[in-house]
């Protein structure tokens, strides 16, 4: 069994004249043109090599029959090797349309802000020396987002989904488990078309709240589940130039003081602008990180190498504790 590409730009299974990234194990929504650079040994997804070294002429004996026969050995495993993703299509289902053995051109598919693991599919980089600490980069939504203060950088996150935290974590008040008193993580949205950035986050909040204060990933209850919820806030909101669309709920659970948690969605600035949701978390109770944390990243985030395209029309407005 051969291990699947690393994350890179590869030409589109399904349309050729593009580009397409693959996270590592899955393709997702970003597509670009293809560089003008012809790269000649670059073979096109779905196909195996069909190009085989040349094998040693013959010179008549055992050695050279010997020779031959482990150049042809190699040549069969290689072909064997390129068609690792033969079988997978666009959502990685056993059908047409692979990921190419090389990369076409390596380009980091995730920020450089955090160190990695997990996730929904491909991993996160590790921080560079020169990596500014107050700033998470999005590299494959082509955004950026500032670091509020008390808060940082996560170290392990899932996937392509980037996060901030608040340092510490308590002892959750229903089921055992450890609690932070905050979360925002940035991810593309996959498995939908939909590209109404306020249908998007109404049918996220619903997720969201979920995953926050009903049941953990271990089917844990970490508040005792959540008794109810009220929408205290939504609208649209320029987000780094782009028009989007959030929806804030106050939620109220079984055991401790519930929290506030906010979906926003909006277009990617890079490749075929696939959708961004950005989900924040935001404990009540005392000591928790001031609800205008909230609001200052969503004032705050940009373009990967922009200048002052910012967000957070409608942004000020606050809601009572």
């Amino acid at each position: 069994m051969s291990m699947p590409p690393p994350p890179g730009w590869y030409p589109d299974p399904s349309r050729p004249a593009v580009e397409r990234w693959w996270d590592g194990s899955a393709w997702t929504e970003h597509r670009r043109s293809p560089e003008a650079t012809v790269h000649l040994a670059q073979p096109r997804p779905g196909f195996a090599a069909t190009a085989a070294a040349p094998l040693p002429a013959r010179t008549g004996g055992g050695r050279a029959k010997a020779i031959a026969l482990c150049s042809a050995g190699a040549v069969l495993i290689a072909s064997i090797v390129t068609g690792f993703l033969v079988l997978q299509d666009d959502d990685g289902d056993p059908t047409a349309g692979p990921a190419p053995s090389e990369p076409h051109e390596p380009d980091p598919a995730t920020s450089t802000a955090s160190p990695v693991p997990s996730g929904s599919s491909g991993s996160a980089a590790s921080p560079s020396s020169t990596e500014d600490p107050d700033t998470l980069v999005d590299q494959l939504n082509g955004i950026t987002l500032p670091v509020p203060k008390g808060w940082e950088k996560a170290e392990d996150t899932v996937g392509n989904e980037l996060a901030l935290q608040t340092p510490g974590t308590y002892d959750c008040p229903g089921d055992p488990g450890r609690c932070r008193q905050g979360k925002i993580t940035s991810s593309t949205v996959t498995g939908s078309d939909e590209r109404s950035p306020q249908k998007l986050a109404e049918a996220d909040i619903v997720d969201a709240a979920d995953a926050a204060y009903e049941e953990d990933s271990l089917n844990r209850k970490p508040f005792g589940g959540i008794t109810r919820h009220r929408q205290v806030k939504a609208g649209t909101v320029a987000v780094g130039g782009r028009s989007g669309y959030f929806v804030r709920w106050r939620v109220h659970t079984a055991e401790g003081a519930g929290g506030y948690v906010q979906s926003l969605a909006f277009p990617s600035s890079t490749g075929s602008e696939a959708m961004v949701m950005v989900r924040f978390t935001v404990d009540a109770g005392r000591g928790a990180p001031p609800l205008s944390d909230i609001d200052e990243v969503v004032d705050g985030i940009r373009p990967v190498g922009g200048g002052g395209t910012g967000g957070g029309v409608g942004s000020s407005v606050e809601p009572g504790r």
